[in-house]
Order: C-alpha cells, then sequence, then structure tokens
C-alpha cells in the first residue's frame, strides 16, 4: 500500500491529468510554472535517462572552449610581452586566424557524430515534455522509450543534418571569405549561408515536438519547422536565447575572470542533471501554443488549449473531483 502511495506521487495516474477541471489553469503563462513545478522532479529523471547520448557531444564543447581558450592566453602573452616570446608563440600569434580555424575545425569535424547520435534520445523527451507541458501524463521510461522507437528514423534524419550544418557553415564561412577578398560579391553566399544555418537551428525548437505529435513525411516535417520557426521569428530567438543563459554566462566568467574553470564544471553539471530536460520543457510549453494556433486549429476535431480553461467554464463545486480526459497519449494528428 504504502508503495502504491509513493508511485502516485511520483508518477500520478496513468491517463489522467494533474489537475481537476475546476483548478485548471487560465493561461499559457500559469500552465507553464504549475506544471514546471509538478515535473521538476520528473525532468531530474528524464535528463539523468538520456545524458548518456549527449556526453559525447559535452566532451568535444569542453575541448573545443579548452583549447580556444589557449590560443587567446597565447595571443594575449605575446601582445603582452612580444620581445621574450617563443618562435612558435610568434608564428601562432601571427597566424592566429587559421590557429582558431584550426581548432574549430577539428571540433565541428568531431561534433558532428556526437550530434547525429542524440536525435532518437530528443524524440523521446520531446514526447515526454510535450505530454507534461499540456498537463497530460508521460511514463518517463516506458513512454520514452515507446517514442524513441517510433520516431527514431525520422529524429535520426533530423539529426544527421544538425551535426552537419555548423561544420559546413564554418568551411563555406571560410571559403566565400577567401573568395570575397578578390570580389566583394562572395559576401552575399557568405551571409546567406550563415543566415540559412541559423534558420535551421531555430527550426530544430520545433522539429521534435512536431515530428512526435504528427503523421507526417520527413520533408514536410523540415518546411512545417522552418516556416514556424521564420513565422514566430522573434519569439523563437527569444526563447533559444533564454535557453543559451547558462551557456553565455559560463563563457563570460571563462573569458574575463579567474573563475573559468569552476564555470566550466557548474555549466556540466547543470547540463547533466537539468539542463537538456529542461529546455525541451520549455521548447514543449512554447510549441505547443503555436501548434494549437497554427496546426491543431485547422485540423478538424484536433483539440486545442490542453490544460487550459477558460474562467466561464469552471464546474461547479459539486463536479470538482471530475478530471480532465486528455488526448490518448499514443495518437498523432495526421498532416496531408
Amino acid at each position: 500500500m504504502f508503495g502504491r502511495m509513493m508511485n502516485s506521487y511520483y508518477y500520478g495516474k496513468s491517463g489522467k491529468g494533474d489537475y481537476s477541471k475546476r483548478d485548471l489553469p487560465e493561461n499559457r503563462k500559469q500552465l507553464f510554472f504549475e506544471m514546471l513545478r509538478v515535473r521538476i522532479a520528473g525532468l531530474f529523471r528524464l535528463n539523468l535517462l538520456a545524458v548518456i547520448a549527449f556526453l559525447p557531444m559535452m566532451y568535444v564543447l569542453v575541448n573545443l572552449f579548452s583549447n580556444t581558450l589557449s590560443l587567446v592566453g597565447i595571443f594575449m602573452d605575446v601582445e603582452a610581452d612580444m620581445a621574450a616570446a617563443t618562435p612558435e608563440y610568434l608564428d601562432i600569434y601571427n597566424n592566429r586566424a587559421q590557429a582558431l580555424y584550426n581548432v574549430a575545425f577539428m571540433a565541428l569535424l568531431q561534433l558532428a557524430p556526437c550530434i547525429a547520435i542524440t536525435g532518437p534520445i530528443q524524440a523521446g523527451m520531446a514526447y515526454v515534455t510535450r505530454n507534461w507541458a499540456r498537463d497530460e501524463h508521460a511514463f518517463v521510461w516506458s513512454d520514452f522509450k515507446d517514442a524513441l522507437k517510433s520516431n527514431w528514423k525520422q529524429a535520426l534524419g533530423i539529426s544527421l543534418i544538425t551535426g552537419i550544418v555548423p561544420f559546413t557553415m564554418l568551411l563555406c564561412w571560410q571559403f566565400y571569405g577567401g573568395m570575397a577578398k578578390t570580389s566583394p560579391l562572395f559576401v552575399i553566399p557568405q551571409v546567406l549561408t550563415m543566415t540559412l544555418g541559423v534558420v535551421w537551428f531555430l527550426g530544430l525548437t520545433f522539429a521534435y515536438p512536431m515530428m512526435v505529435s504528427y503523421e507526417m513525411k520527413f520533408g514536410q516535417l523540415v518546411k512545417n519547422s522552418l516556416l514556424l520557426a521564420i513565422g514566430r521569428l522573434p519569439q523563437t530567438v527569444l526563447v533559444r536565447l533564454i535557453m543559451l543563459v547558462p551557456a553565455i554566462l559560463a563563457s563570460v566568467f571563462m573569458l574575463f575572470t579567474p573563475w573559468g574553470l569552476y564555470a566550466v564544471m557548474v555549466l556540466g553539471g547543470y547540463y547533466v542533471f537539468l539542463g537538456n530536460a529542461l529546455a525541451r520543457f520549455v521548447y514543449a510549453s512554447f510549441t505547443n501554443s503555436v501548434f494549437d494556433r497554427y496546426i491543431n486549429s485547422r485540423i478538424e476535431g484536433a483539440s486545442v488549449n490542453r490544460g487550459l480553461i477558460n474562467p466561464e467554464d469552471r464546474d461547479d463545486d459539486d463536479e470538482d473531483d471530475e478530471e480532465t480526459a486528455p488526448a490518448f497519449a499514443g495518437s498523432k494528428d495526421t498532416i496531408v
């Protein structure tokens, strides 16, 4: 009996929301913070479940930061006392642009397969956090596993492209930048390549939640994700920047304070224990509202505003115990 009580406390009741109908939040801000409060422990568990897939990527990124800081330290030492600098340091300093490019080239080359393996894992996380964000039940392990199995092909396709995009952006920036020295017109494809890369990463905000919510072909998935990212550009950029705040703060500490090592340790701990799952939850909360406005409202019979209720629709006191009835957890809407 005690065990069942604890399971109910941690996992809730299968197929039922966490609020009675009269207690449902009235707006998405209330829904987000209430669901975050209810599901914060679950986000820790979900993050720890998925973290092994992100460890190679984190390792490469830490090496990139470390190698970049080492080069910056060499540049500063040479500038401080050029006469005392060794020939090796002088050579690195005189070719500092190439040195930074070489570090970035190797890091992004190694990063491509590390990003690729995270796709199916992100699909599983997207499904669980999508349900949690709209007050629908999802088991951390079983629903994560089922979503991974049913979406791994499309997820792997998305993550393969995502792994290639940063490396391609670097190559194009270097190539067209060199060509721009002979003709300024090459600045156009250089900027265009960077813009397309940024749009792709903004589209990822929608790709995984859309993948686990709707039946559509891979081309439709990519097109719709990019269109939604462009259509909701300011909001999408804001959401992505908010989730980059920990990394930005750590970078500032690394560059301008003597506590760079501690900043890296804190940042690593954040992503090991919570960061990835929290990001997926924030993206799910944001994309749920976008899907309701642009997709669900155009699908006959599709539910909208799940987890929300209008004040005038609240039940009387004698109906307090009635639970909301979420859509079947495994269902998807079809996009034709």
